[in-house]
């Protein structure tokens, strides 16, 4: 390699610094692993395709979600509104309990996959995973979109993720 070429080295706290300054969307992704419903809070989300209607995550591999959705083939995605907060925080947190983490949240089994979705989001997505790929210490999950709708949120705003903290994005 010559000295003209990049090294590649980025420490870590500068790297999540810099992709702190890019604001996304707060959604919670759900599955169903032998009939117990899985979930988890992914701002790591985007839509993929228009033709065919594709999505993706990524999903930790150190997460019990991981195993779950890959197990299951199927999952969906809430994107949260702006007064949904304590239900992203719920769902970020590792090691809750997995038969009581829905305890207190609206949900409805999604009309295709059955995974649950979170009552007053801004929109719903079921998927099928179409494809996964190796990204470092996450996998790229790539889901077909089956089926979508949306919500019926009490506040419209959106719900963000921007320089580590929550925010809100107003509806315009």
């Amino acid at each position: 390699m010559s000295s003209t070429e990049p090294s590649g080295s980025v420490a870590p706290a500068e790297f999540r610094a810099a992709l702190g300054r890019f604001a996304s969307g707060i959604t919670i992704m759900s599955t169903l692993q032998d009939g117990v419903a899985h979930a988890m809070t992914a701002n790591a989300f985007t839509s993929l395709s228009l033709d065919p209607p594709l999505v993706l995550v990524c999903v930790d591999k150190g997460v019990r979600m991981h195993a779950a959705v890959l197990d299951c083939g199927y999952w969906a995605i809430s994107v949260l509104a702006g007064d949904q907060r304590s239900i992203a925080d719920r769902f970020a947190r590792s090691g809750r309990d997995l038969y009581s983490q829905f305890d207190g949240i609206g949900t409805a089994a999604g009309p295709k996959t059955g995974c649950s979705l979170i009552a007053g989001a801004l929109s719903w997505l079921e998927c099928r995973t179409w494809a996964t790929y190796d990204g470092g210490d996450h996998t790229i999950v790539v889901g077909e979109v089956l089926s979508l709708g949306l919500g019926e949120p009490t506040d419209p705003s959106a719900l963000i993720y921007y320089s580590s903290h929550y925010r809100d994005l107003p509806n315009a």
